[in-house]
């Protein structure tokens, strides 16, 4: 089926578009998406050269981890308690979950100390720094719940102990720590799925606002940054750019 080209209007670098349907909510839907996520800066061919220091791949690091927590995890939920707690396979794919999880805490700190010192909320990435925040808070309740999970003498001490302290608060009427069931649950469900969606957030605002510059240095006998300022003009240009 043919389209007049006089009805043809293109619309946001998009060909094609008809005038009346760039009206259509799904257009206007499609086309935000396009602004708020170009596809150049989903993808992009390129970093900066200072992406190579050591404390920009922490962030990536925390993104493996949380790739094999993810994995493991989904085996173990398939093959249940008994598996991990009598199968040699079990046992090892238990431990490497666990330690996947404590490499994944070990690069989110350091990630996040980084991200602190380095100020990486400049130049618009409030909403960056605010959702890698909610993804390490969401983060510790998954493991808390996790530890809750795995049917052994640890996880009745550390549900015994924190029953008091939760129930203290009434939140023990709906999160009940001792009942294994729904702590299960919890930790393969609800959480993962908050953490999943959190991530996957913060992973893409760090591409719509690129990653975070580092402090530029001043130049010989440059005056110094007046109170209150984030830094020096080429600073300024780059998170501008950015």
């Amino acid at each position: 089926m043919t389209v007049d080209s006089e009805r043809e209007s293109p619309t946001r670098n998009l060909p094609g578009i008809l005038e009346e349907d760039a009206e259509q909510w799904t257009a206007k839907l499609r086309n935000a998406a396009i602004d708020a996520l170009p596809p150049q800066r989903l993808m992009p061919d390129r970093q900066p050269a200072y992406v190579a220091s050591w404390i920009y791949v922490f962030g990536v690091l925390t993104l493996a981890a949380l790739a094999v927590v993810i994995v493991t995890g989904m085996v173990l939920a398939i093959m249940g308690p008994t598996w991990w707690h009598v199968s040699p396979v079990g046992h090892f794919v238990n431990s490497l979950h666990l330690w996947s999880v404590e490499s994944f805490f070990a690069f989110m700190v350091v990630h996040l100390w980084g991200s602190f010192f380095m100020a990486a909320w400049r130049g618009k990435r409030r909403l960056t720094w605010v959702f890698g925040a909610f993804a390490f808070l969401a983060s510790v309740g998954t493991a808390f719940t996790g530890y809750l999970s795995q049917q052994n003498f640890d996880s009745q001490w550390i549900g015994t102990q924190a029953k008091d302290g939760i129930n203290s608060t009434g939140a023990g009427a709906v999160f009940n720590v001792l009942n294994f069931g729904q702590m299960l649950m919890w930790h393969i469900v609800l959480l993962p799925l908050a953490v999943g969606v959190i991530v996957g957030v913060h992973v893409l605002l760090v591409r719509r606002r690129g990653v975070v510059p580092p402090f530029a240095l001043d130049e010989p006998g440059a005056p110094d940054d007046p109170p209150g300022s984030s830094g020096t003009a080429a600073s300024a240009a780059i998170e501008g750019e950015a």
